[in-house]
């Protein structure tokens, strides 16, 4: 097995970086690099390891023609284009959890100095000036605290503001009332966290859904006197909205940590009464920095070297004891799904995915993406695992999955139906002494391996058949590898599976299916 090998193109840990060399991975630490320079050597790794310095584009995609994974230390990953990630086929990782708790202290820190103008105070403090009047603060005890987004981090805050005996109410859609329950806020909706809140704090992901979550709308809709700190993403408030009302001090104070330019070196914000400032330190301690860098190191080792995948934010995770249980039967449904892809003659109608036996115990996310990949390879360039279930979307092609915890024949099967002009073609799998197998198509039980290129013939079942088809090959110079056969009954509906090991000419196909038994003829594929 050939040694992966990964580059880490931002500044990261050596015990980061002796991860991977423990772990018998080929590792270029190159910190600093400019574009060109990466573009210009990216195409020789597996993995690439980043923060926030390294921007993945769509140019440096185009150039990574070997790279399966890329891993961000940290949460944010503004910095990779995922789309083109995707739609090459790579995993995009990041580290959720690394940096939670520092997140989450930052945001409390960032609280205090709100409310307690520690900023200001400091620098007048130290300017000679002794202005103990000026500087009056709000105290958080039995204040109520507004979350907005009350994911890991969210929780965290929630906890430690719980200690400081505030009252926490949360607004987060995914927040389930057993949830709120459970870490012991109170679930709200947007309006009337915005109204009942002393303080606000945001801790989502910068997406189309939560850009200026609190706009200008939102804002005027807050109590007098409120404190907004965002120590997520910066465009999460409009920005020029805030400053009017901290200057009008309907705002009482704000603390962000984060802007919607970054480096922020100028912001409408700044110089506003009772603002405070940092420069995106929400991760940045030792800590926290070392956790992210130990777990992305850690995430891509096992991807490059196991399969397992963790953190991802564009295909499902695999646990690195799920692995060796899913290889086979993703290299089954791989190969069932180009057998499927391969007769879809008449456009894409639909796909229907069963699994039937152990397999339904187990994470069969991956799986589904492999059968559709393989079945979407035939119709459309460039598809794959990662970009399948996305591009199925998009198209509107309708898809259902179904479990059944019980296969009458085999430990484990998995059957893929395709409508194609439609009809329903069928066909089902599974894995056989650690091999893939081919154990039923149109509903007719057999045992065949996936050969690299095979006859696929639909017959009725009449005496003289096989041997005249033996013929024509022979006679064609083509080489029969495999001969494997299922029928419904003597004389009735019948097909052939025949490994060859040359090419069918288009002559031949053509006398194949002008033959009166025949029904159905494809040559196919599984390279």
């Amino acid at each position: 097995m050939k040694t992966p090998k990964v580059l880490i193109s931002d500044k990261i840990s050596q015990a980061a970086i002796d991860i991977f060399k423990n772990r018998h991975v080929a590792v270029d630490y190159k910190p600093g690099m400019t574009k060109a320079e990466l573009i210009s050597c990216i195409g020789e790794y597996d993995g690439l390891a980043i923060r926030s310095a390294t921007k993945v584009d769509a140019d440096v995609l185009a150039a990574a023609t070997k790279l399966k994974v890329i891993g961000r230390a940290g949460i944010g990953v503004d910095n990779v284009d995922i789309p083109a990630a995707t739609a090459r086929g790579v995993i995009v990782m990041n580290t959720p959890f690394g940096n939670a708790i520092t997140t989450a202290e930052h945001a409390i820190a960032m609280l205090f100095a709100a409310s307690r103008q520690i900023g200001a105070a400091d620098a007048s403090t130290q300017a000679g000036k002794w202005d103990k009047n000026r500087f009056n603060g709000v105290e958080l005890y039995a204040k109520i605290l507004g979350v907005i987004g009350c994911g890991n981090i969210g929780s965290i805050v929630a906890d430690r503001a719980l200690g400081l005996r505030m009252k926490v109410i949360a607004f987060d859609p995914f927040l389930s009332p057993e949830r709120a329950i459970e870490i012991g806020v109170e679930k709200v909706e947007l309006d009337e966290l915005l109204a009942r809140a002393d303080a606000i704090t945001l801790h989502v992901p910068l997406t189309p859904a939560t850009r200026n979550i609190l706009s200008a709308e939102n804002l005027a809709k807050t109590k007098k006197g409120v404190i907004i700190v965002n120590c997520a993403r910066g465009g999460l408030v409009d920005e020029a909205a805030l400053a009017e009302h901290l200057k009008t001090g309907r705002v009482g104070a704000a603390a962000f940590d984060v802007f919607a330019e970054e480096p922020a070196t100028s912001n409408v914000l700044f110089g506003c009464p009772n603002f405070t400032a940092t420069p995106h330190l929400g991760a940045a301690t030792t800590e926290a920095q070392e956790n992210v860098a130990l777990q992305v190191a850690e995430q891509i080792a096992d991807y490059v070297l196991t399969g397992a995948v963790t953190n991802a934010l564009n295909t499902a995770s695999v646990s690195a004891e799920e692995a060796p249980k899913l290889k086979p039967l993703i290299a089954l449904c791989e190969k069932l799904g180009t057998f499927a892809g391969q007769i879809v003659d008449d456009g894409l109608e639909a796909i229907e995915i069963e699994y039937e036996g152990e397999v339904t115990g187990l994470n069969t996310k991956p799986l589904t993406a492999s059968l559709l990949a393989g079945i979407l390879k035939p119709l459309l360039a460039d598809i794959n695992m990662i970009s399948a279930p996305s591009i199925l979307k998009e198209r509107g092609t309708p898809f259902s999955e179904a479990k059944r915890d019980l296969s009458p024949t085999y430990d484990s099967l998995i059957r893929v139906k395709v409508q194609t002009g439609g009809k329903w073609r069928t066909l089902a799998g599974a894995v056989i002494g650690g091999k893939p197998r081919i154990t039923e198509v149109k509903g007719m039980a057999l045992e065949a391996a996936f050969h690299p290129r095979m006859l696929f013939i639909n017959n009725s079942d009449t005496p003289g058949f096989i041997g005249a088809l033996g013929t024509k090959l022979g006679t064609a110079g083509i080489n029969i590898a495999t001969f494997n056969l299922g029928r419904v009954a003597e004389g009735e509906d019948a097909i052939a599976l025949v490994g060859i090991d040359q090419a069918v000419p288009a002559s031949l196909l053509a006398d194949l299916k002008a033959l009166p038994q025949v029904r159905y003829v494809k040559e196919l594929e599984f390279v």
